[in-house]
């Protein structure tokens, strides 16, 4: 399956890869820019082509028949995103409960624009004591950008400044809909 995913990514994509996936057994992988629905099946390739185990989580109703098989099948955990429920805290506990588990979020919250990105995945890392990994789906220049992992600080401003640094120039499928 991984010489399918590279071959498709490399080859019939034409894709490159920049950097490489940390050996890291927990962090939240924060993936930036998110303007497209087929981010998502970027995502799966990219995983594939990196050969590690990535998981995401996603809307409940996304797990629901005839397609929630496939959701759970590729790495997938369902979510209740209304206001009762305490997000940070139940993917905490997930953390702590899992040997190994890397989470894949896009902290944008939404496909549209937005001029900041939600912080939740920096509160979850911070209270798992996991890294962040930071990547990028470059569209524009037809690549995947993974930073080195990184711990949050007390600092969330000046951490900010360095994810925003990281994702400055990067273009999304749907170019006006990129952050920054």
């Amino acid at each position: 399956m991984r010489r399918l995913a590279k071959f498709i990514y490399f080859k019939v994509l034409g894709w490159k890869l920049n950097g490489s996936f940390p050996q890291v057994d927990k962090c939240v992988v924060i993936v930036v820019p998110h303007t497209h629905w087929l981010d998502f099946f970027l995502g799966l390739v990219v995983r594939k082509v990196v050969g590690e185990e990535i998981n995401y989580i996603a809307k409940k109703s996304l797990f629901a028949p005839p397609f929630g098989w496939f959701f759970r099948w590729t790495g997938g955990a369902p979510v209740d995103r209304s206001k009762n429920s305490n997000m940070v805290e139940n993917i905490v506990a997930i953390f702590n409960e899992k040997k190994i588990f890397r989470l894949a979020l896009a902290p944008e919250g939404t496909r549209k624009k937005v001029e900041k990105l939600k912080t939740g995945f920096y509160h979850i890392a911070k209270r798992a004591q996991v890294p962040i990994v930071m990547v990028a789906f470059d569209f524009g220049k037809k690549e995947v950008k993974i930073a080195e992992p990184f711990y949050p600080t007390d600092n969330l401003e000046v951490d900010f400044g360095q994810i925003y640094e990281f994702y400055k120039g990067v273009s999304g499928k749907v170019r006006e809909y990129s952050f920054l």
